[in-house]
């Protein structure tokens, strides 16, 4: 159950690779927009796998409007009568969109099934139909890349301890993160399970080792700009104009508005 701990990657490599894969997300986001291209990235994985931190670098210097992340709460009431994949749908790319999954309906095939939020019926369900459903979407043109980040129990069980002792990041654990180390067999057999079903060759998975984090960032961002054949954009050509000498404009005083206090200063 323990796997032989990853060397962790040097600091200075890392950020300086990670800046130059950073500027091509930047060329794949407006190749995307140019192209008019749909791009869905899926991260899933354990609590505490790096799906978040990973996320994260990925959308840091990218167009919000362009490139958003759907990291969706617990069903209301309503949507639980829906069909189950429906509330993901409406979070789809449109033309010339990326959306990035913080979990998705995958949920149905960890938590849900393993924490018995769902029954044995709808989750056979779940594993018959997220096949057709994904296959839809990329016979539709959706280009669907799924990412599964395994980290072993020994770096889980450290990552919650550090996340307990951090103020900055206790709000990252929850009753169900904890619940999950009572569950880690059960969770296995749930993964290799979904794998089974859903592994299929229109819309693989791909697999993150993420005991060491700063590895998985840049060799799962590496992976997905090597599975797209996008190419640079031409930026448009833009020039600043030359500013307009003033007209008379007056400034209102200082002391009819209210500032911020200087906090920096007393530093």
């Amino acid at each position: 159950m323990t796997d032989k701990k990853t060397a962790t990657l040097p600091r200075k490599p890392y950020e300086r690779e990670l800046l130059r894969l950073q500027t091509e997300l930047v060329k794949l986001q407006e190749w995307v927009r140019a192209e008019g291209a749909r791009l869905v990235v899926v991260f899933e994985g354990r609590d505490a796998a790096g799906k978040g931190g990973t996320i994260k670098r990925v959308a840091e210097h990218l167009n919000p409007r362009v490139a958003r992340i759907a990291a969706l709460p617990r069903p209301t009431e309503r949507e639980r009568t829906q069909w189950y994949f429906q509330r993901y749908v409406e979070h789809l790319p449109a033309a010339g969109e990326i959306v990035l999954f913080d979990r998705s309906w995958y949920n149905r095939a960890g938590v849900e099934h393993v924490m018995g939020f769902c029954t044995k019926e709808e989750h056979q369900l779940f594993l018959r139909q997220c096949p057709i459903f994904e296959r839809m979407l990329v016979e539709d043109g959706v280009l669907l890349r799924k990412y599964w980040f395994s980290v072993s129990d020994t770096e889980q069980q450290e990552r919650f301890r550090r996340r307990l002792e951090d103020p900055l990041r206790r709000w990252k654990l929850s009753p169900m993160d904890l619940e999950s180390i009572s569950r880690w067999e059960a969770y296995s057999r749930a993964k290799d399970e979904m794998l089974v079903h859903t592994d299929v060759s229109e819309a693989p998975w791909y697999i993150v080792e993420s005991d060491d984090k700063r590895r998985a960032r840049l060799n799962m961002i590496a992976h997905l700009l090597g599975s797209v054949p996008y190419h640079e954009v031409p930026p448009p050509v833009l020039r600043l104009p030359v500013r307009p000498s003033s007209a008379g404009y007056v400034r209102p005083p200082r002391d009819l508005q209210i500032y911020v206090p200087d906090h920096a200063a007393g530093l």
